[in-house]
């Protein structure tokens, strides 16, 4: 009897835990600025924890690079300082983390029709060396669409308003139910 006493309090302590976790996972959906929905389109809410090197709140190596909507110029843009464990020159980014920064800003786009794009190709030029521990914005804004095919730019500047480096990328629209629906479990299968 004692045995089944301790079991039960096992399965419930884990029952709780995956309560727990559960709900974890759903908090970040407060914690990106929201824009305003764009009509005929639905907004999907998100059934998974956020792990996005660039913006994901439950990365904690990563950059959690927080995006707002300019409504007026139509950008996304974000304000932010790179901490010196992404050093790549001395006192400078690494090259990589600036692809990084400048993909999540053309990425972020996406929110403005509710859809889910991936990078198929970008071009960057690194104009001048971007500074650790300084303030920094990047901003990404549509070029154009033709069908599934979505192009897109972008820039890192500092505060003077200097631009540092610049890129362009060509997105491509995809279902993320059809793509991505065998890596997630069935109850979370919403990729979006």
């Amino acid at each position: 009897m004692d045995a089944n006493l301790g079991h039960q309090a096992k399965s419930d302590s884990c029952e709780e835990l995956s309560r727990l976790h559960h709900a974890a996972t759903l908090l970040h959906l407060g914690y990106m600025p929201r824009h305003k929905p764009v009509p005929g389109h639905n907004v999907q809410r998100r059934q998974f924890g956020n792990k996005c090197f660039g913006c994901g709140p439950q990365n904690d190596t990563g950059l959690k690079l927080k995006f707002v909507l300019n409504e007026e110029r139509q950008r996304f843009v974000c304000r932010f300082r790179l901490q010196g464990r992404f050093v790549g020159p001395p006192a400078h980014a690494h090259g990589g983390i600036i692809a990084t920064i400048l993909d999540e800003a053309m990425g972020k786009v996406n929110k403005l029709h509710n859809i889910v794009c991936l990078t198929k190709f970008m071009e960057i030029t690194y104009l001048k060396p971007v500074p650790l521990s300084k303030p920094l914005v990047v901003e990404g804004w549509e070029q154009r669409v033709r069908g599934r095919e979505h192009y897109r730019a972008a820039e890192i500047r500092n505060p003077e308003g200097e631009v540092l480096a610049t890129s362009t990328g060509k997105f491509i629209e995809i279902d993320p139910h059809r793509m991505f629906a065998k890596f997630l479990k069935k109850k979370h299968s919403d990729a979006t």
